[in-house]
């Protein structure tokens, strides 16, 4: 499981080393935070397979803020740790989001287990990986290699090749992409899906795998047969 990668949000020092320390040991890429705000930055760059939450930080109450993801269609599994052990306690945490609930103190090994249980359940939703030629689109992890290279898009410009490799070698419509990558203030009539897939061409390299269809819109190709 040495590609699965955890967040783990934790304001204790110690213990957020000693969990880390453990998950690594199994195997597992982690990645650490301290409160809320480094969370969520961390989380906008990273498609994590599990998140690891202590449940009261001191920037906030990470139930109330995992629910805000999930009402932004987030849905990275999530456990909490928590030293609130109240039934009510944790029929909140669920109701928040929450995918697991582990109450402190807790053995290491067994959160490690739930973790990799998790880790595993996502697996089993995870969206494909796209192959084109040499270009590799994994949309669970919004990570992007050309020739295995792992490249640098911007939110949107994934969200425009993640549409193109959805639809294998077939066209998609100019205004299918607008529609599914920019919300309904950008303007139709305007450019910027013709400046976002220039830059994107660039950015994929030669040969061009990006193919402008005349009259409907752009395909995602090896060749531009069409």
């Amino acid at each position: 499981m040495c590609d699965v990668r955890v967040l783990l949000v934790e304001d204790d020092e110690d213990l957020r080393f000693g969990v880390a320390a453990a998950l690594r040991a199994a195997g597992l890429a982690v990645d650490e935070a301290a409160d809320l705000p480094r969370a969520d930055e961390a989380l906008f760059v990273t498609a994590y397979d599990c998140a690891v939450f202590d449940r009261m930080l001191p920037s906030g109450d990470a139930a109330a803020y995992v629910e805000e993801l999930r009402r932004g269609g987030r849905d990275v599994p999530v456990l909490f740790l928590t030293a609130r052990d109240t039934v009510a306690d944790r029929v909140e945490g669920f109701a928040s989001g929450g995918d697991d609930y582990l109450v402190k103190p807790f053995a290491v090994p067994e959160l490690v287990a739930r973790v990799r249980s998790l880790c595993r359940r996502a697996a089993a939703v995870r969206p494909p990986v796209h192959h084109v030629a040499d270009l590799e689109v994994d949309t669970a992890r919004r990570h992007v290699r050309r020739a295995g290279v792992l490249l640098s898009l911007t939110t949107r410009e994934f969200a425009v090749l993640e549409v193109l490799a959805a639809r294998g070698d077939q066209a998609v419509s100019r205004a299918e992409l607008i529609e599914s990558c920019w919300d309904e203030m950008a303007e139709p009539q305007s450019n910027v899906l013709e400046v976002l897939v220039s830059q994107l061409r660039r950015k994929l390299g030669a040969p061009p795998l990006i193919h402008t269809v005349r009259g409907v819109g752009y395909r995602l190709a090896a060749d531009d047969a069409r």
